[in-house]
């Protein structure tokens, strides 16, 4: 018998993730599976591609619920993780999918959420920021267009061959990323065909990328962020660029350096450009890098998938180091295809 995983908001995308995720876990087993109006439903109901869960029954998402476990993870929509968390016991180990506790300032989460702010926990990005996820007891996990744009652009920064100021990049979306809930922005036949920008200078991922660059950094950045949303269910596909003047082996350098050992951030063969398909289903993210020397810009390309690397399984991987599991443990850099 593995530890047991209680999972809150288990009945959205990222959530059903966490699920599929946990039954092929090697340490872990499904616990707790709590929902909000999901609440007494069938859990195949609702995720049909998980016939081991057959007969399971969404839960009340209460304390006592949650605290029947060994380790929570809390994949409910943003604002509302911070006050379930608060009356979770502070030695049980919490992983937030959700924003609620990613950022330090206060001002930044006033300026892009409507709910009172909580406070920052360790950020759950391992190849950047890995030491203080290990014992940790309260992890928050990235956001999935910043994991992207955070892990292309982060090495380069830290190595000091990118300029902090004017960093554009423009992330293409699945629309599993903006979650379950019936929207007619999402439907079919509204999204099939079409390509949008949205959230075009006010992204919340924002303040979050600045964050996590300007550490990496060691001075501010600026950053120019455009998501645009495209046709397919799941994946990102991040363009990141900064000004330079370093030359391209420079840069694929410090990026092989960063990433070498890495199980699940490959820099690509030069002439190679990442996917989304090569990464769908799995916890990998594909980077590869270019100079535009008319520009003067480095340009780096990132292709996650958004409930893999950029969700769910970047979860996994932060609660592997919190239980002192092995960091690959339930994961797979290997994608599906066709």
């Amino acid at each position: 018998m593995g530890m047991r995983a209680a999972v809150a908001g288990a009945s959205g995308y990222a959530g059903g993730e966490l699920l599929r995720l946990l039954l092929a876990h090697p340490d872990l087993e499904v616990g707790p599976v709590a929902a909000g109006s999901g609440a007494g439903k069938p859990v195949t109901d609702l995720h049909p591609h998980l016939p081991q869960l057959e007969g399971l029954v969404f839960a009340e998402t209460t304390v006592a619920v949650l605290a029947e476990a060994d380790v929570v993870f809390l994949a409910l929509p943003h604002g509302q993780s911070a006050a379930l968390a608060a009356q979770l016991p502070a030695d049980l180990p919490v992983v937030d999918l959700g924003a609620d506790h990613r950022l330090a300032s206060a001002a930044d989460w006033e300026r892009f959420y409507d709910t009172p702010y909580a406070g920052e926990w360790p950020y759950g990005l391992p190849e950047l920021f890995r030491e203080p996820l290990r014992g940790a007891t309260r992890i928050a996990g990235p956001g999935c267009n910043a994991t992207a744009m955070t892990l292309a652009l982060g090495p380069l920064l830290q190595a000091r061959l990118v300029e902090p100021q004017d960093l554009v990049t423009l992330t293409a979306s699945g629309t599993s990323g903006a979650g379950r809930a019936a929207s007619t922005s999402l439907l079919g036949s509204e999204v099939m065909g079409d390509v949008s920008a949205y959230k075009v200078a006010s992204h919340r991922h924002t303040p979050e990328v600045r964050q996590s660059l300007s550490r990496l950094a060691g001075a501010d950045v600026t950053l120019s962020y455009t998501p645009t949303l495209v046709p397919m269910p799941r994946g990102i596909l991040a363009t990141c660029t900064a000004r330079t003047s370093a030359c391209e082996a420079e840069l694929r350098a410090a990026l092989q350096a960063q990433y070498a050992g890495e199980p699940f951030v490959h820099v690509l063969p030069e002439g190679r450009w990442p996917h989304t398909a090569a990464t769908a289903g799995s916890n990998a993210c594909q980077l590869q890098v270019a100079v535009d020397p008319d520009a003067g810009r480095a340009v780096v390309v990132a292709a996650i998938d958004n409930l893999g690397k950029g969700a769910s399984g970047q979860a996994v991987q932060c609660a592997n180091l919190a239980l002192g599991l092995p960091e690959t443990a339930g994961l797979t850099a290997s994608g599906v295809a066709p």
